[in-house]
């Protein structure tokens, strides 16, 4: 099964409460997942697809240990793929933080904030090749 993006790009929510990109604040407990999402693709632009994301947060938020990833890794991976898992569309980024997600044609994914030039770019339709894609809602509309 297929689970990257290519040449596509995840608006803000249509309903998303942020004017503007904001990082995800952490919790006292540690990382949360939009946290980890949004370290991980800040750092590293156009490093991972959705997949190697989606797993590379699990693992993370999960906590598992090296030893453990070196022991089972294979294991480990194909169990969290079999399980269904949310696609970026539903991640918090876009959803209630305020960014978009680029796609480039490799799969490999950066962080636009919304009150980007860049940003804008994407929305004005300007670039042919890449297919717009709005994020999920927070809510149903009434």
């Amino acid at each position: 099964m297929e689970w990257n993006y290519y040449n596509t790009f995840i608006t803000v929510a249509p309903d998303c409460p942020a004017a503007n990109g904001i990082i995800p604040t952490d919790k006292k407990a540690g990382k949360t997942k939009p946290g980890i999402e949004f370290d991980l693709v800040s750092q590293a632009p156009y490093v991972y697809t959705q997949e190697e994301l989606l797993y590379e947060v699990h693992i993370r938020h999960k906590e598992i240990p090296e030893e453990e990833l070196s022991a089972r890794g294979t294991q480990i991976r194909d169990e969290f793929f079999r399980k269904p898992t949310a696609c970026l569309r539903a991640s918090m980024l876009p959803k209630k933080y305020g960014w978009g997600i680029h796609f480039n044609a490799e799969g490999k994914m950066a962080l636009v904030p919304m009150e980007s030039a860049e940003y804008q770019h994407f929305m004005d339709g300007n670039i042919k090749e890449v297919k717009l894609v709005p994020a999920m809602r927070n809510r149903k509309p009434k």
